[in-house]
């Protein structure tokens, strides 16, 4: 019997949204619940006893009368990759141990160095020190993404590695559309811009991305 798969997620999470990506161009079905974190659903007793670290997203997996939690978003993606080798895949081949490391690498960049410092329980940190969010997430988003644009310039093809889909798109994606949501000049970064527009054009990314999200608001989904 194949696993069900339960997906704990919010639509502007870039985290969930690396694993919905993943999920759609796998042809992965996920059944979902919603995390509004602005509402703080992430604090209810019942979520934190999924999830100790009161984030998102967290994946459930239900097997032979077995459940699985797994509540890190680049957890999700490798056990996608080895519980499914039969589906497309978003890693190079075992043959190729370099291009596998620098698919880890960009993705790291985006989870590592970007994210973190830009989520929001760091972000509500901050505030209370006179921070302005915008200005915060603008500086600390640029930071990262120059970062990502000077290394992918190395193993660019179509893709962030070569031409073929992986990982590292499926993480860089979200992150172009909060930096945009935050009006960072993506053009200051073109091969990023580049690798986000060719990655846009598929259906994976356009299904898996906020504005397509059942929780959605109708008034942000134009």
């Amino acid at each position: 019997m194949a696993p069900q798969y339960e997906l704990y997620s919010y639509f502007r999470s870039s985290c969930s949204a690396r694993v919905r990506i993943a999920a759609h161009f796998k042809g992965i079905e996920l059944e979902y619940k919603f995390i509004h974190l602005l509402n703080n659903d992430q604090q209810s007793s019942d979520y934190i006893g999924l999830n100790p670290s009161k984030t998102v997203p967290t994946l459930v997996i239900r097997e032979n009368g077995k459940e699985l939690l797994i509540r890190q978003s680049v957890a999700i993606l490798e056990y996608f990759e080895e519980r499914h080798p039969e589906l497309p895949k978003l890693l190079p081949p075992a043959s190729d141990p370099e291009a596998r490391a620098k698919v880890r690498e960009l993705v790291n960049i985006v989870a590592c160095d970007i994210q973190p410092v830009t989520n929001l329980k760091v972000l509500n940190k901050v505030r209370p020190l006179g921070v302005e969010a915008q200005e915060w997430q603008h500086e600390w988003m640029s930071v990262g993404l120059e970062a990502f644009e000077k290394v992918v310039q190395l193993s660019a093809g179509k893709f962030a590695v070569g031409d073929e889909v992986t990982m590292a798109d499926a993480v860089l994606a979200p992150a172009v559309d909060n930096a945009i949501r935050f009006k960072v000049d993506i053009s200051r970064y073109p091969t990023v811009a580049r690798i986000y527009g060719e990655s846009g054009k598929l259906e994976a990314f356009q299904k898996g991305g906020w504005k397509a999200q059942p929780d959605t608001p109708a008034e942000l989904r134009s």
